[in-house]
């Protein structure tokens, strides 16, 4: 199992690709996205104790640092890109709505791949989906001059799910049955990559007759979107010398988006054409997050 983890990137392209190919294989599957989320947050709770929040929240000031910078970076370089690259009203709906929406749950699974802080992560993932109640409308006001209504209870809905109950059942097994639960934990990285390619197969699947018809600006876009999120929150984390688990942590979550949530509101709100940025970025930035979650899990953390 350990030749998993080490193939990862390639293992992610394959299944894209047999997505993409081959959708009537995997559309089927698309009502195991839930669960298949659910058992890697499962999974990563098994390597966590209550002591691992506990710490995190002693350093409040880690969780103000990354919200800020989600709802700061995000929003802005969405709104400055689509603008530079001139793109139609609609795509820079879109994007600036990718961009004012919460971190995604597949950060979590990012982040626990590429030896981050998983229960600064988690934490991270919470504290902004809950302020996007108020911090997404107002943003999209700014920027788009358009307020929106959130579905702040859907989501909440979505993580507790998600996140919340199957982290909680992982963290208690871990800590009342840590020596048999030890045993499993060379397993836990593999299985975990094998259910998040198997999603990716399923988005890729679901939205490639959209991905046919998308211009090459729009994925530029999203590219430079998701890596400047990254690079840019990295490298403040660096300045303010916090140590490189927390890094890697904050610069997942903050390049790391709830596009699925920016895709809804397109359609909501505003037309079919606005939903596609959040469409690619579903795709993109669990690409780009499995090649970042290889390459940091090869080096010291």
């Amino acid at each position: 199992m350990s030749i998993i983890p080490r193939f990862f990137p390639l293992i992610a392209i394959i299944f894209a690709a047999l997505g993409f190919f081959l959708p009537q294989a995997f559309i089927p599957l698309s009502g195991f996205i839930v669960p298949l989320l659910a058992l890697i947050m499962f999974a990563m709770g098994l390597t966590l104790t209550l002591g691992d929040f506990q710490r995190v929240l002693q350093e409040p000031l880690k969780i103000v640092f990354g919200t800020l910078l989600q709802f700061i970076l995000m929003p802005l370089a969405a709104y400055i890109i689509s603008n530079f690259l001139e793109l139609e009203r609609e795509l820079i709906i879109g994007l600036v709505l990718v961009g004012c929406c919460p971190g995604g749950t597949s950060s979590n699974v990012i982040c626990y791949l590429a030896k981050g802080n998983l229960a600064l992560s988690i934490s991270l993932t919470m504290v902004s989906t809950l302020l996007s109640v108020v911090a997404t409308p107002l943003l999209t006001l700014f920027y788009l001059g358009q307020a929106i209504e959130v579905p702040i209870l859907d989501m909440m809905l979505s993580i507790l799910q998600m996140v919340i109950v199957p982290v909680f059942l992982g963290v208690l097994l871990n800590t009342y049955f840590g020596g048999r639960v030890s045993k499993l934990r060379p397993v836990l990285p593999a299985i975990s990559i094998l259910a998040i390619v198997l999603i990716i197969a399923i988005v890729f699947a679901l939205n490639s007759s959209n991905l046919v018809a998308i211009g090459g600006l729009v994925v530029v876009a999203v590219v430079l979107h998701n890596l400047f999120g990254i690079c840019s929150a990295y490298g403040l984390s660096k300045l303010c010398r916090y140590d490189e688990s927390t890094c890697r942590t904050i610069a997942i979550e903050v390049g790391m988006q709830n596009s699925a949530l920016g895709s809804a509101l397109a359609s909501q709100f505003y037309t079919t054409v606005a939903t596609l940025p959040g469409a690619i970025f579903s795709l993109w930035h669990n690409l780009s997050g499995s090649v970042l979650a290889s390459f940091w899990s090869k080096t010291k953390s």
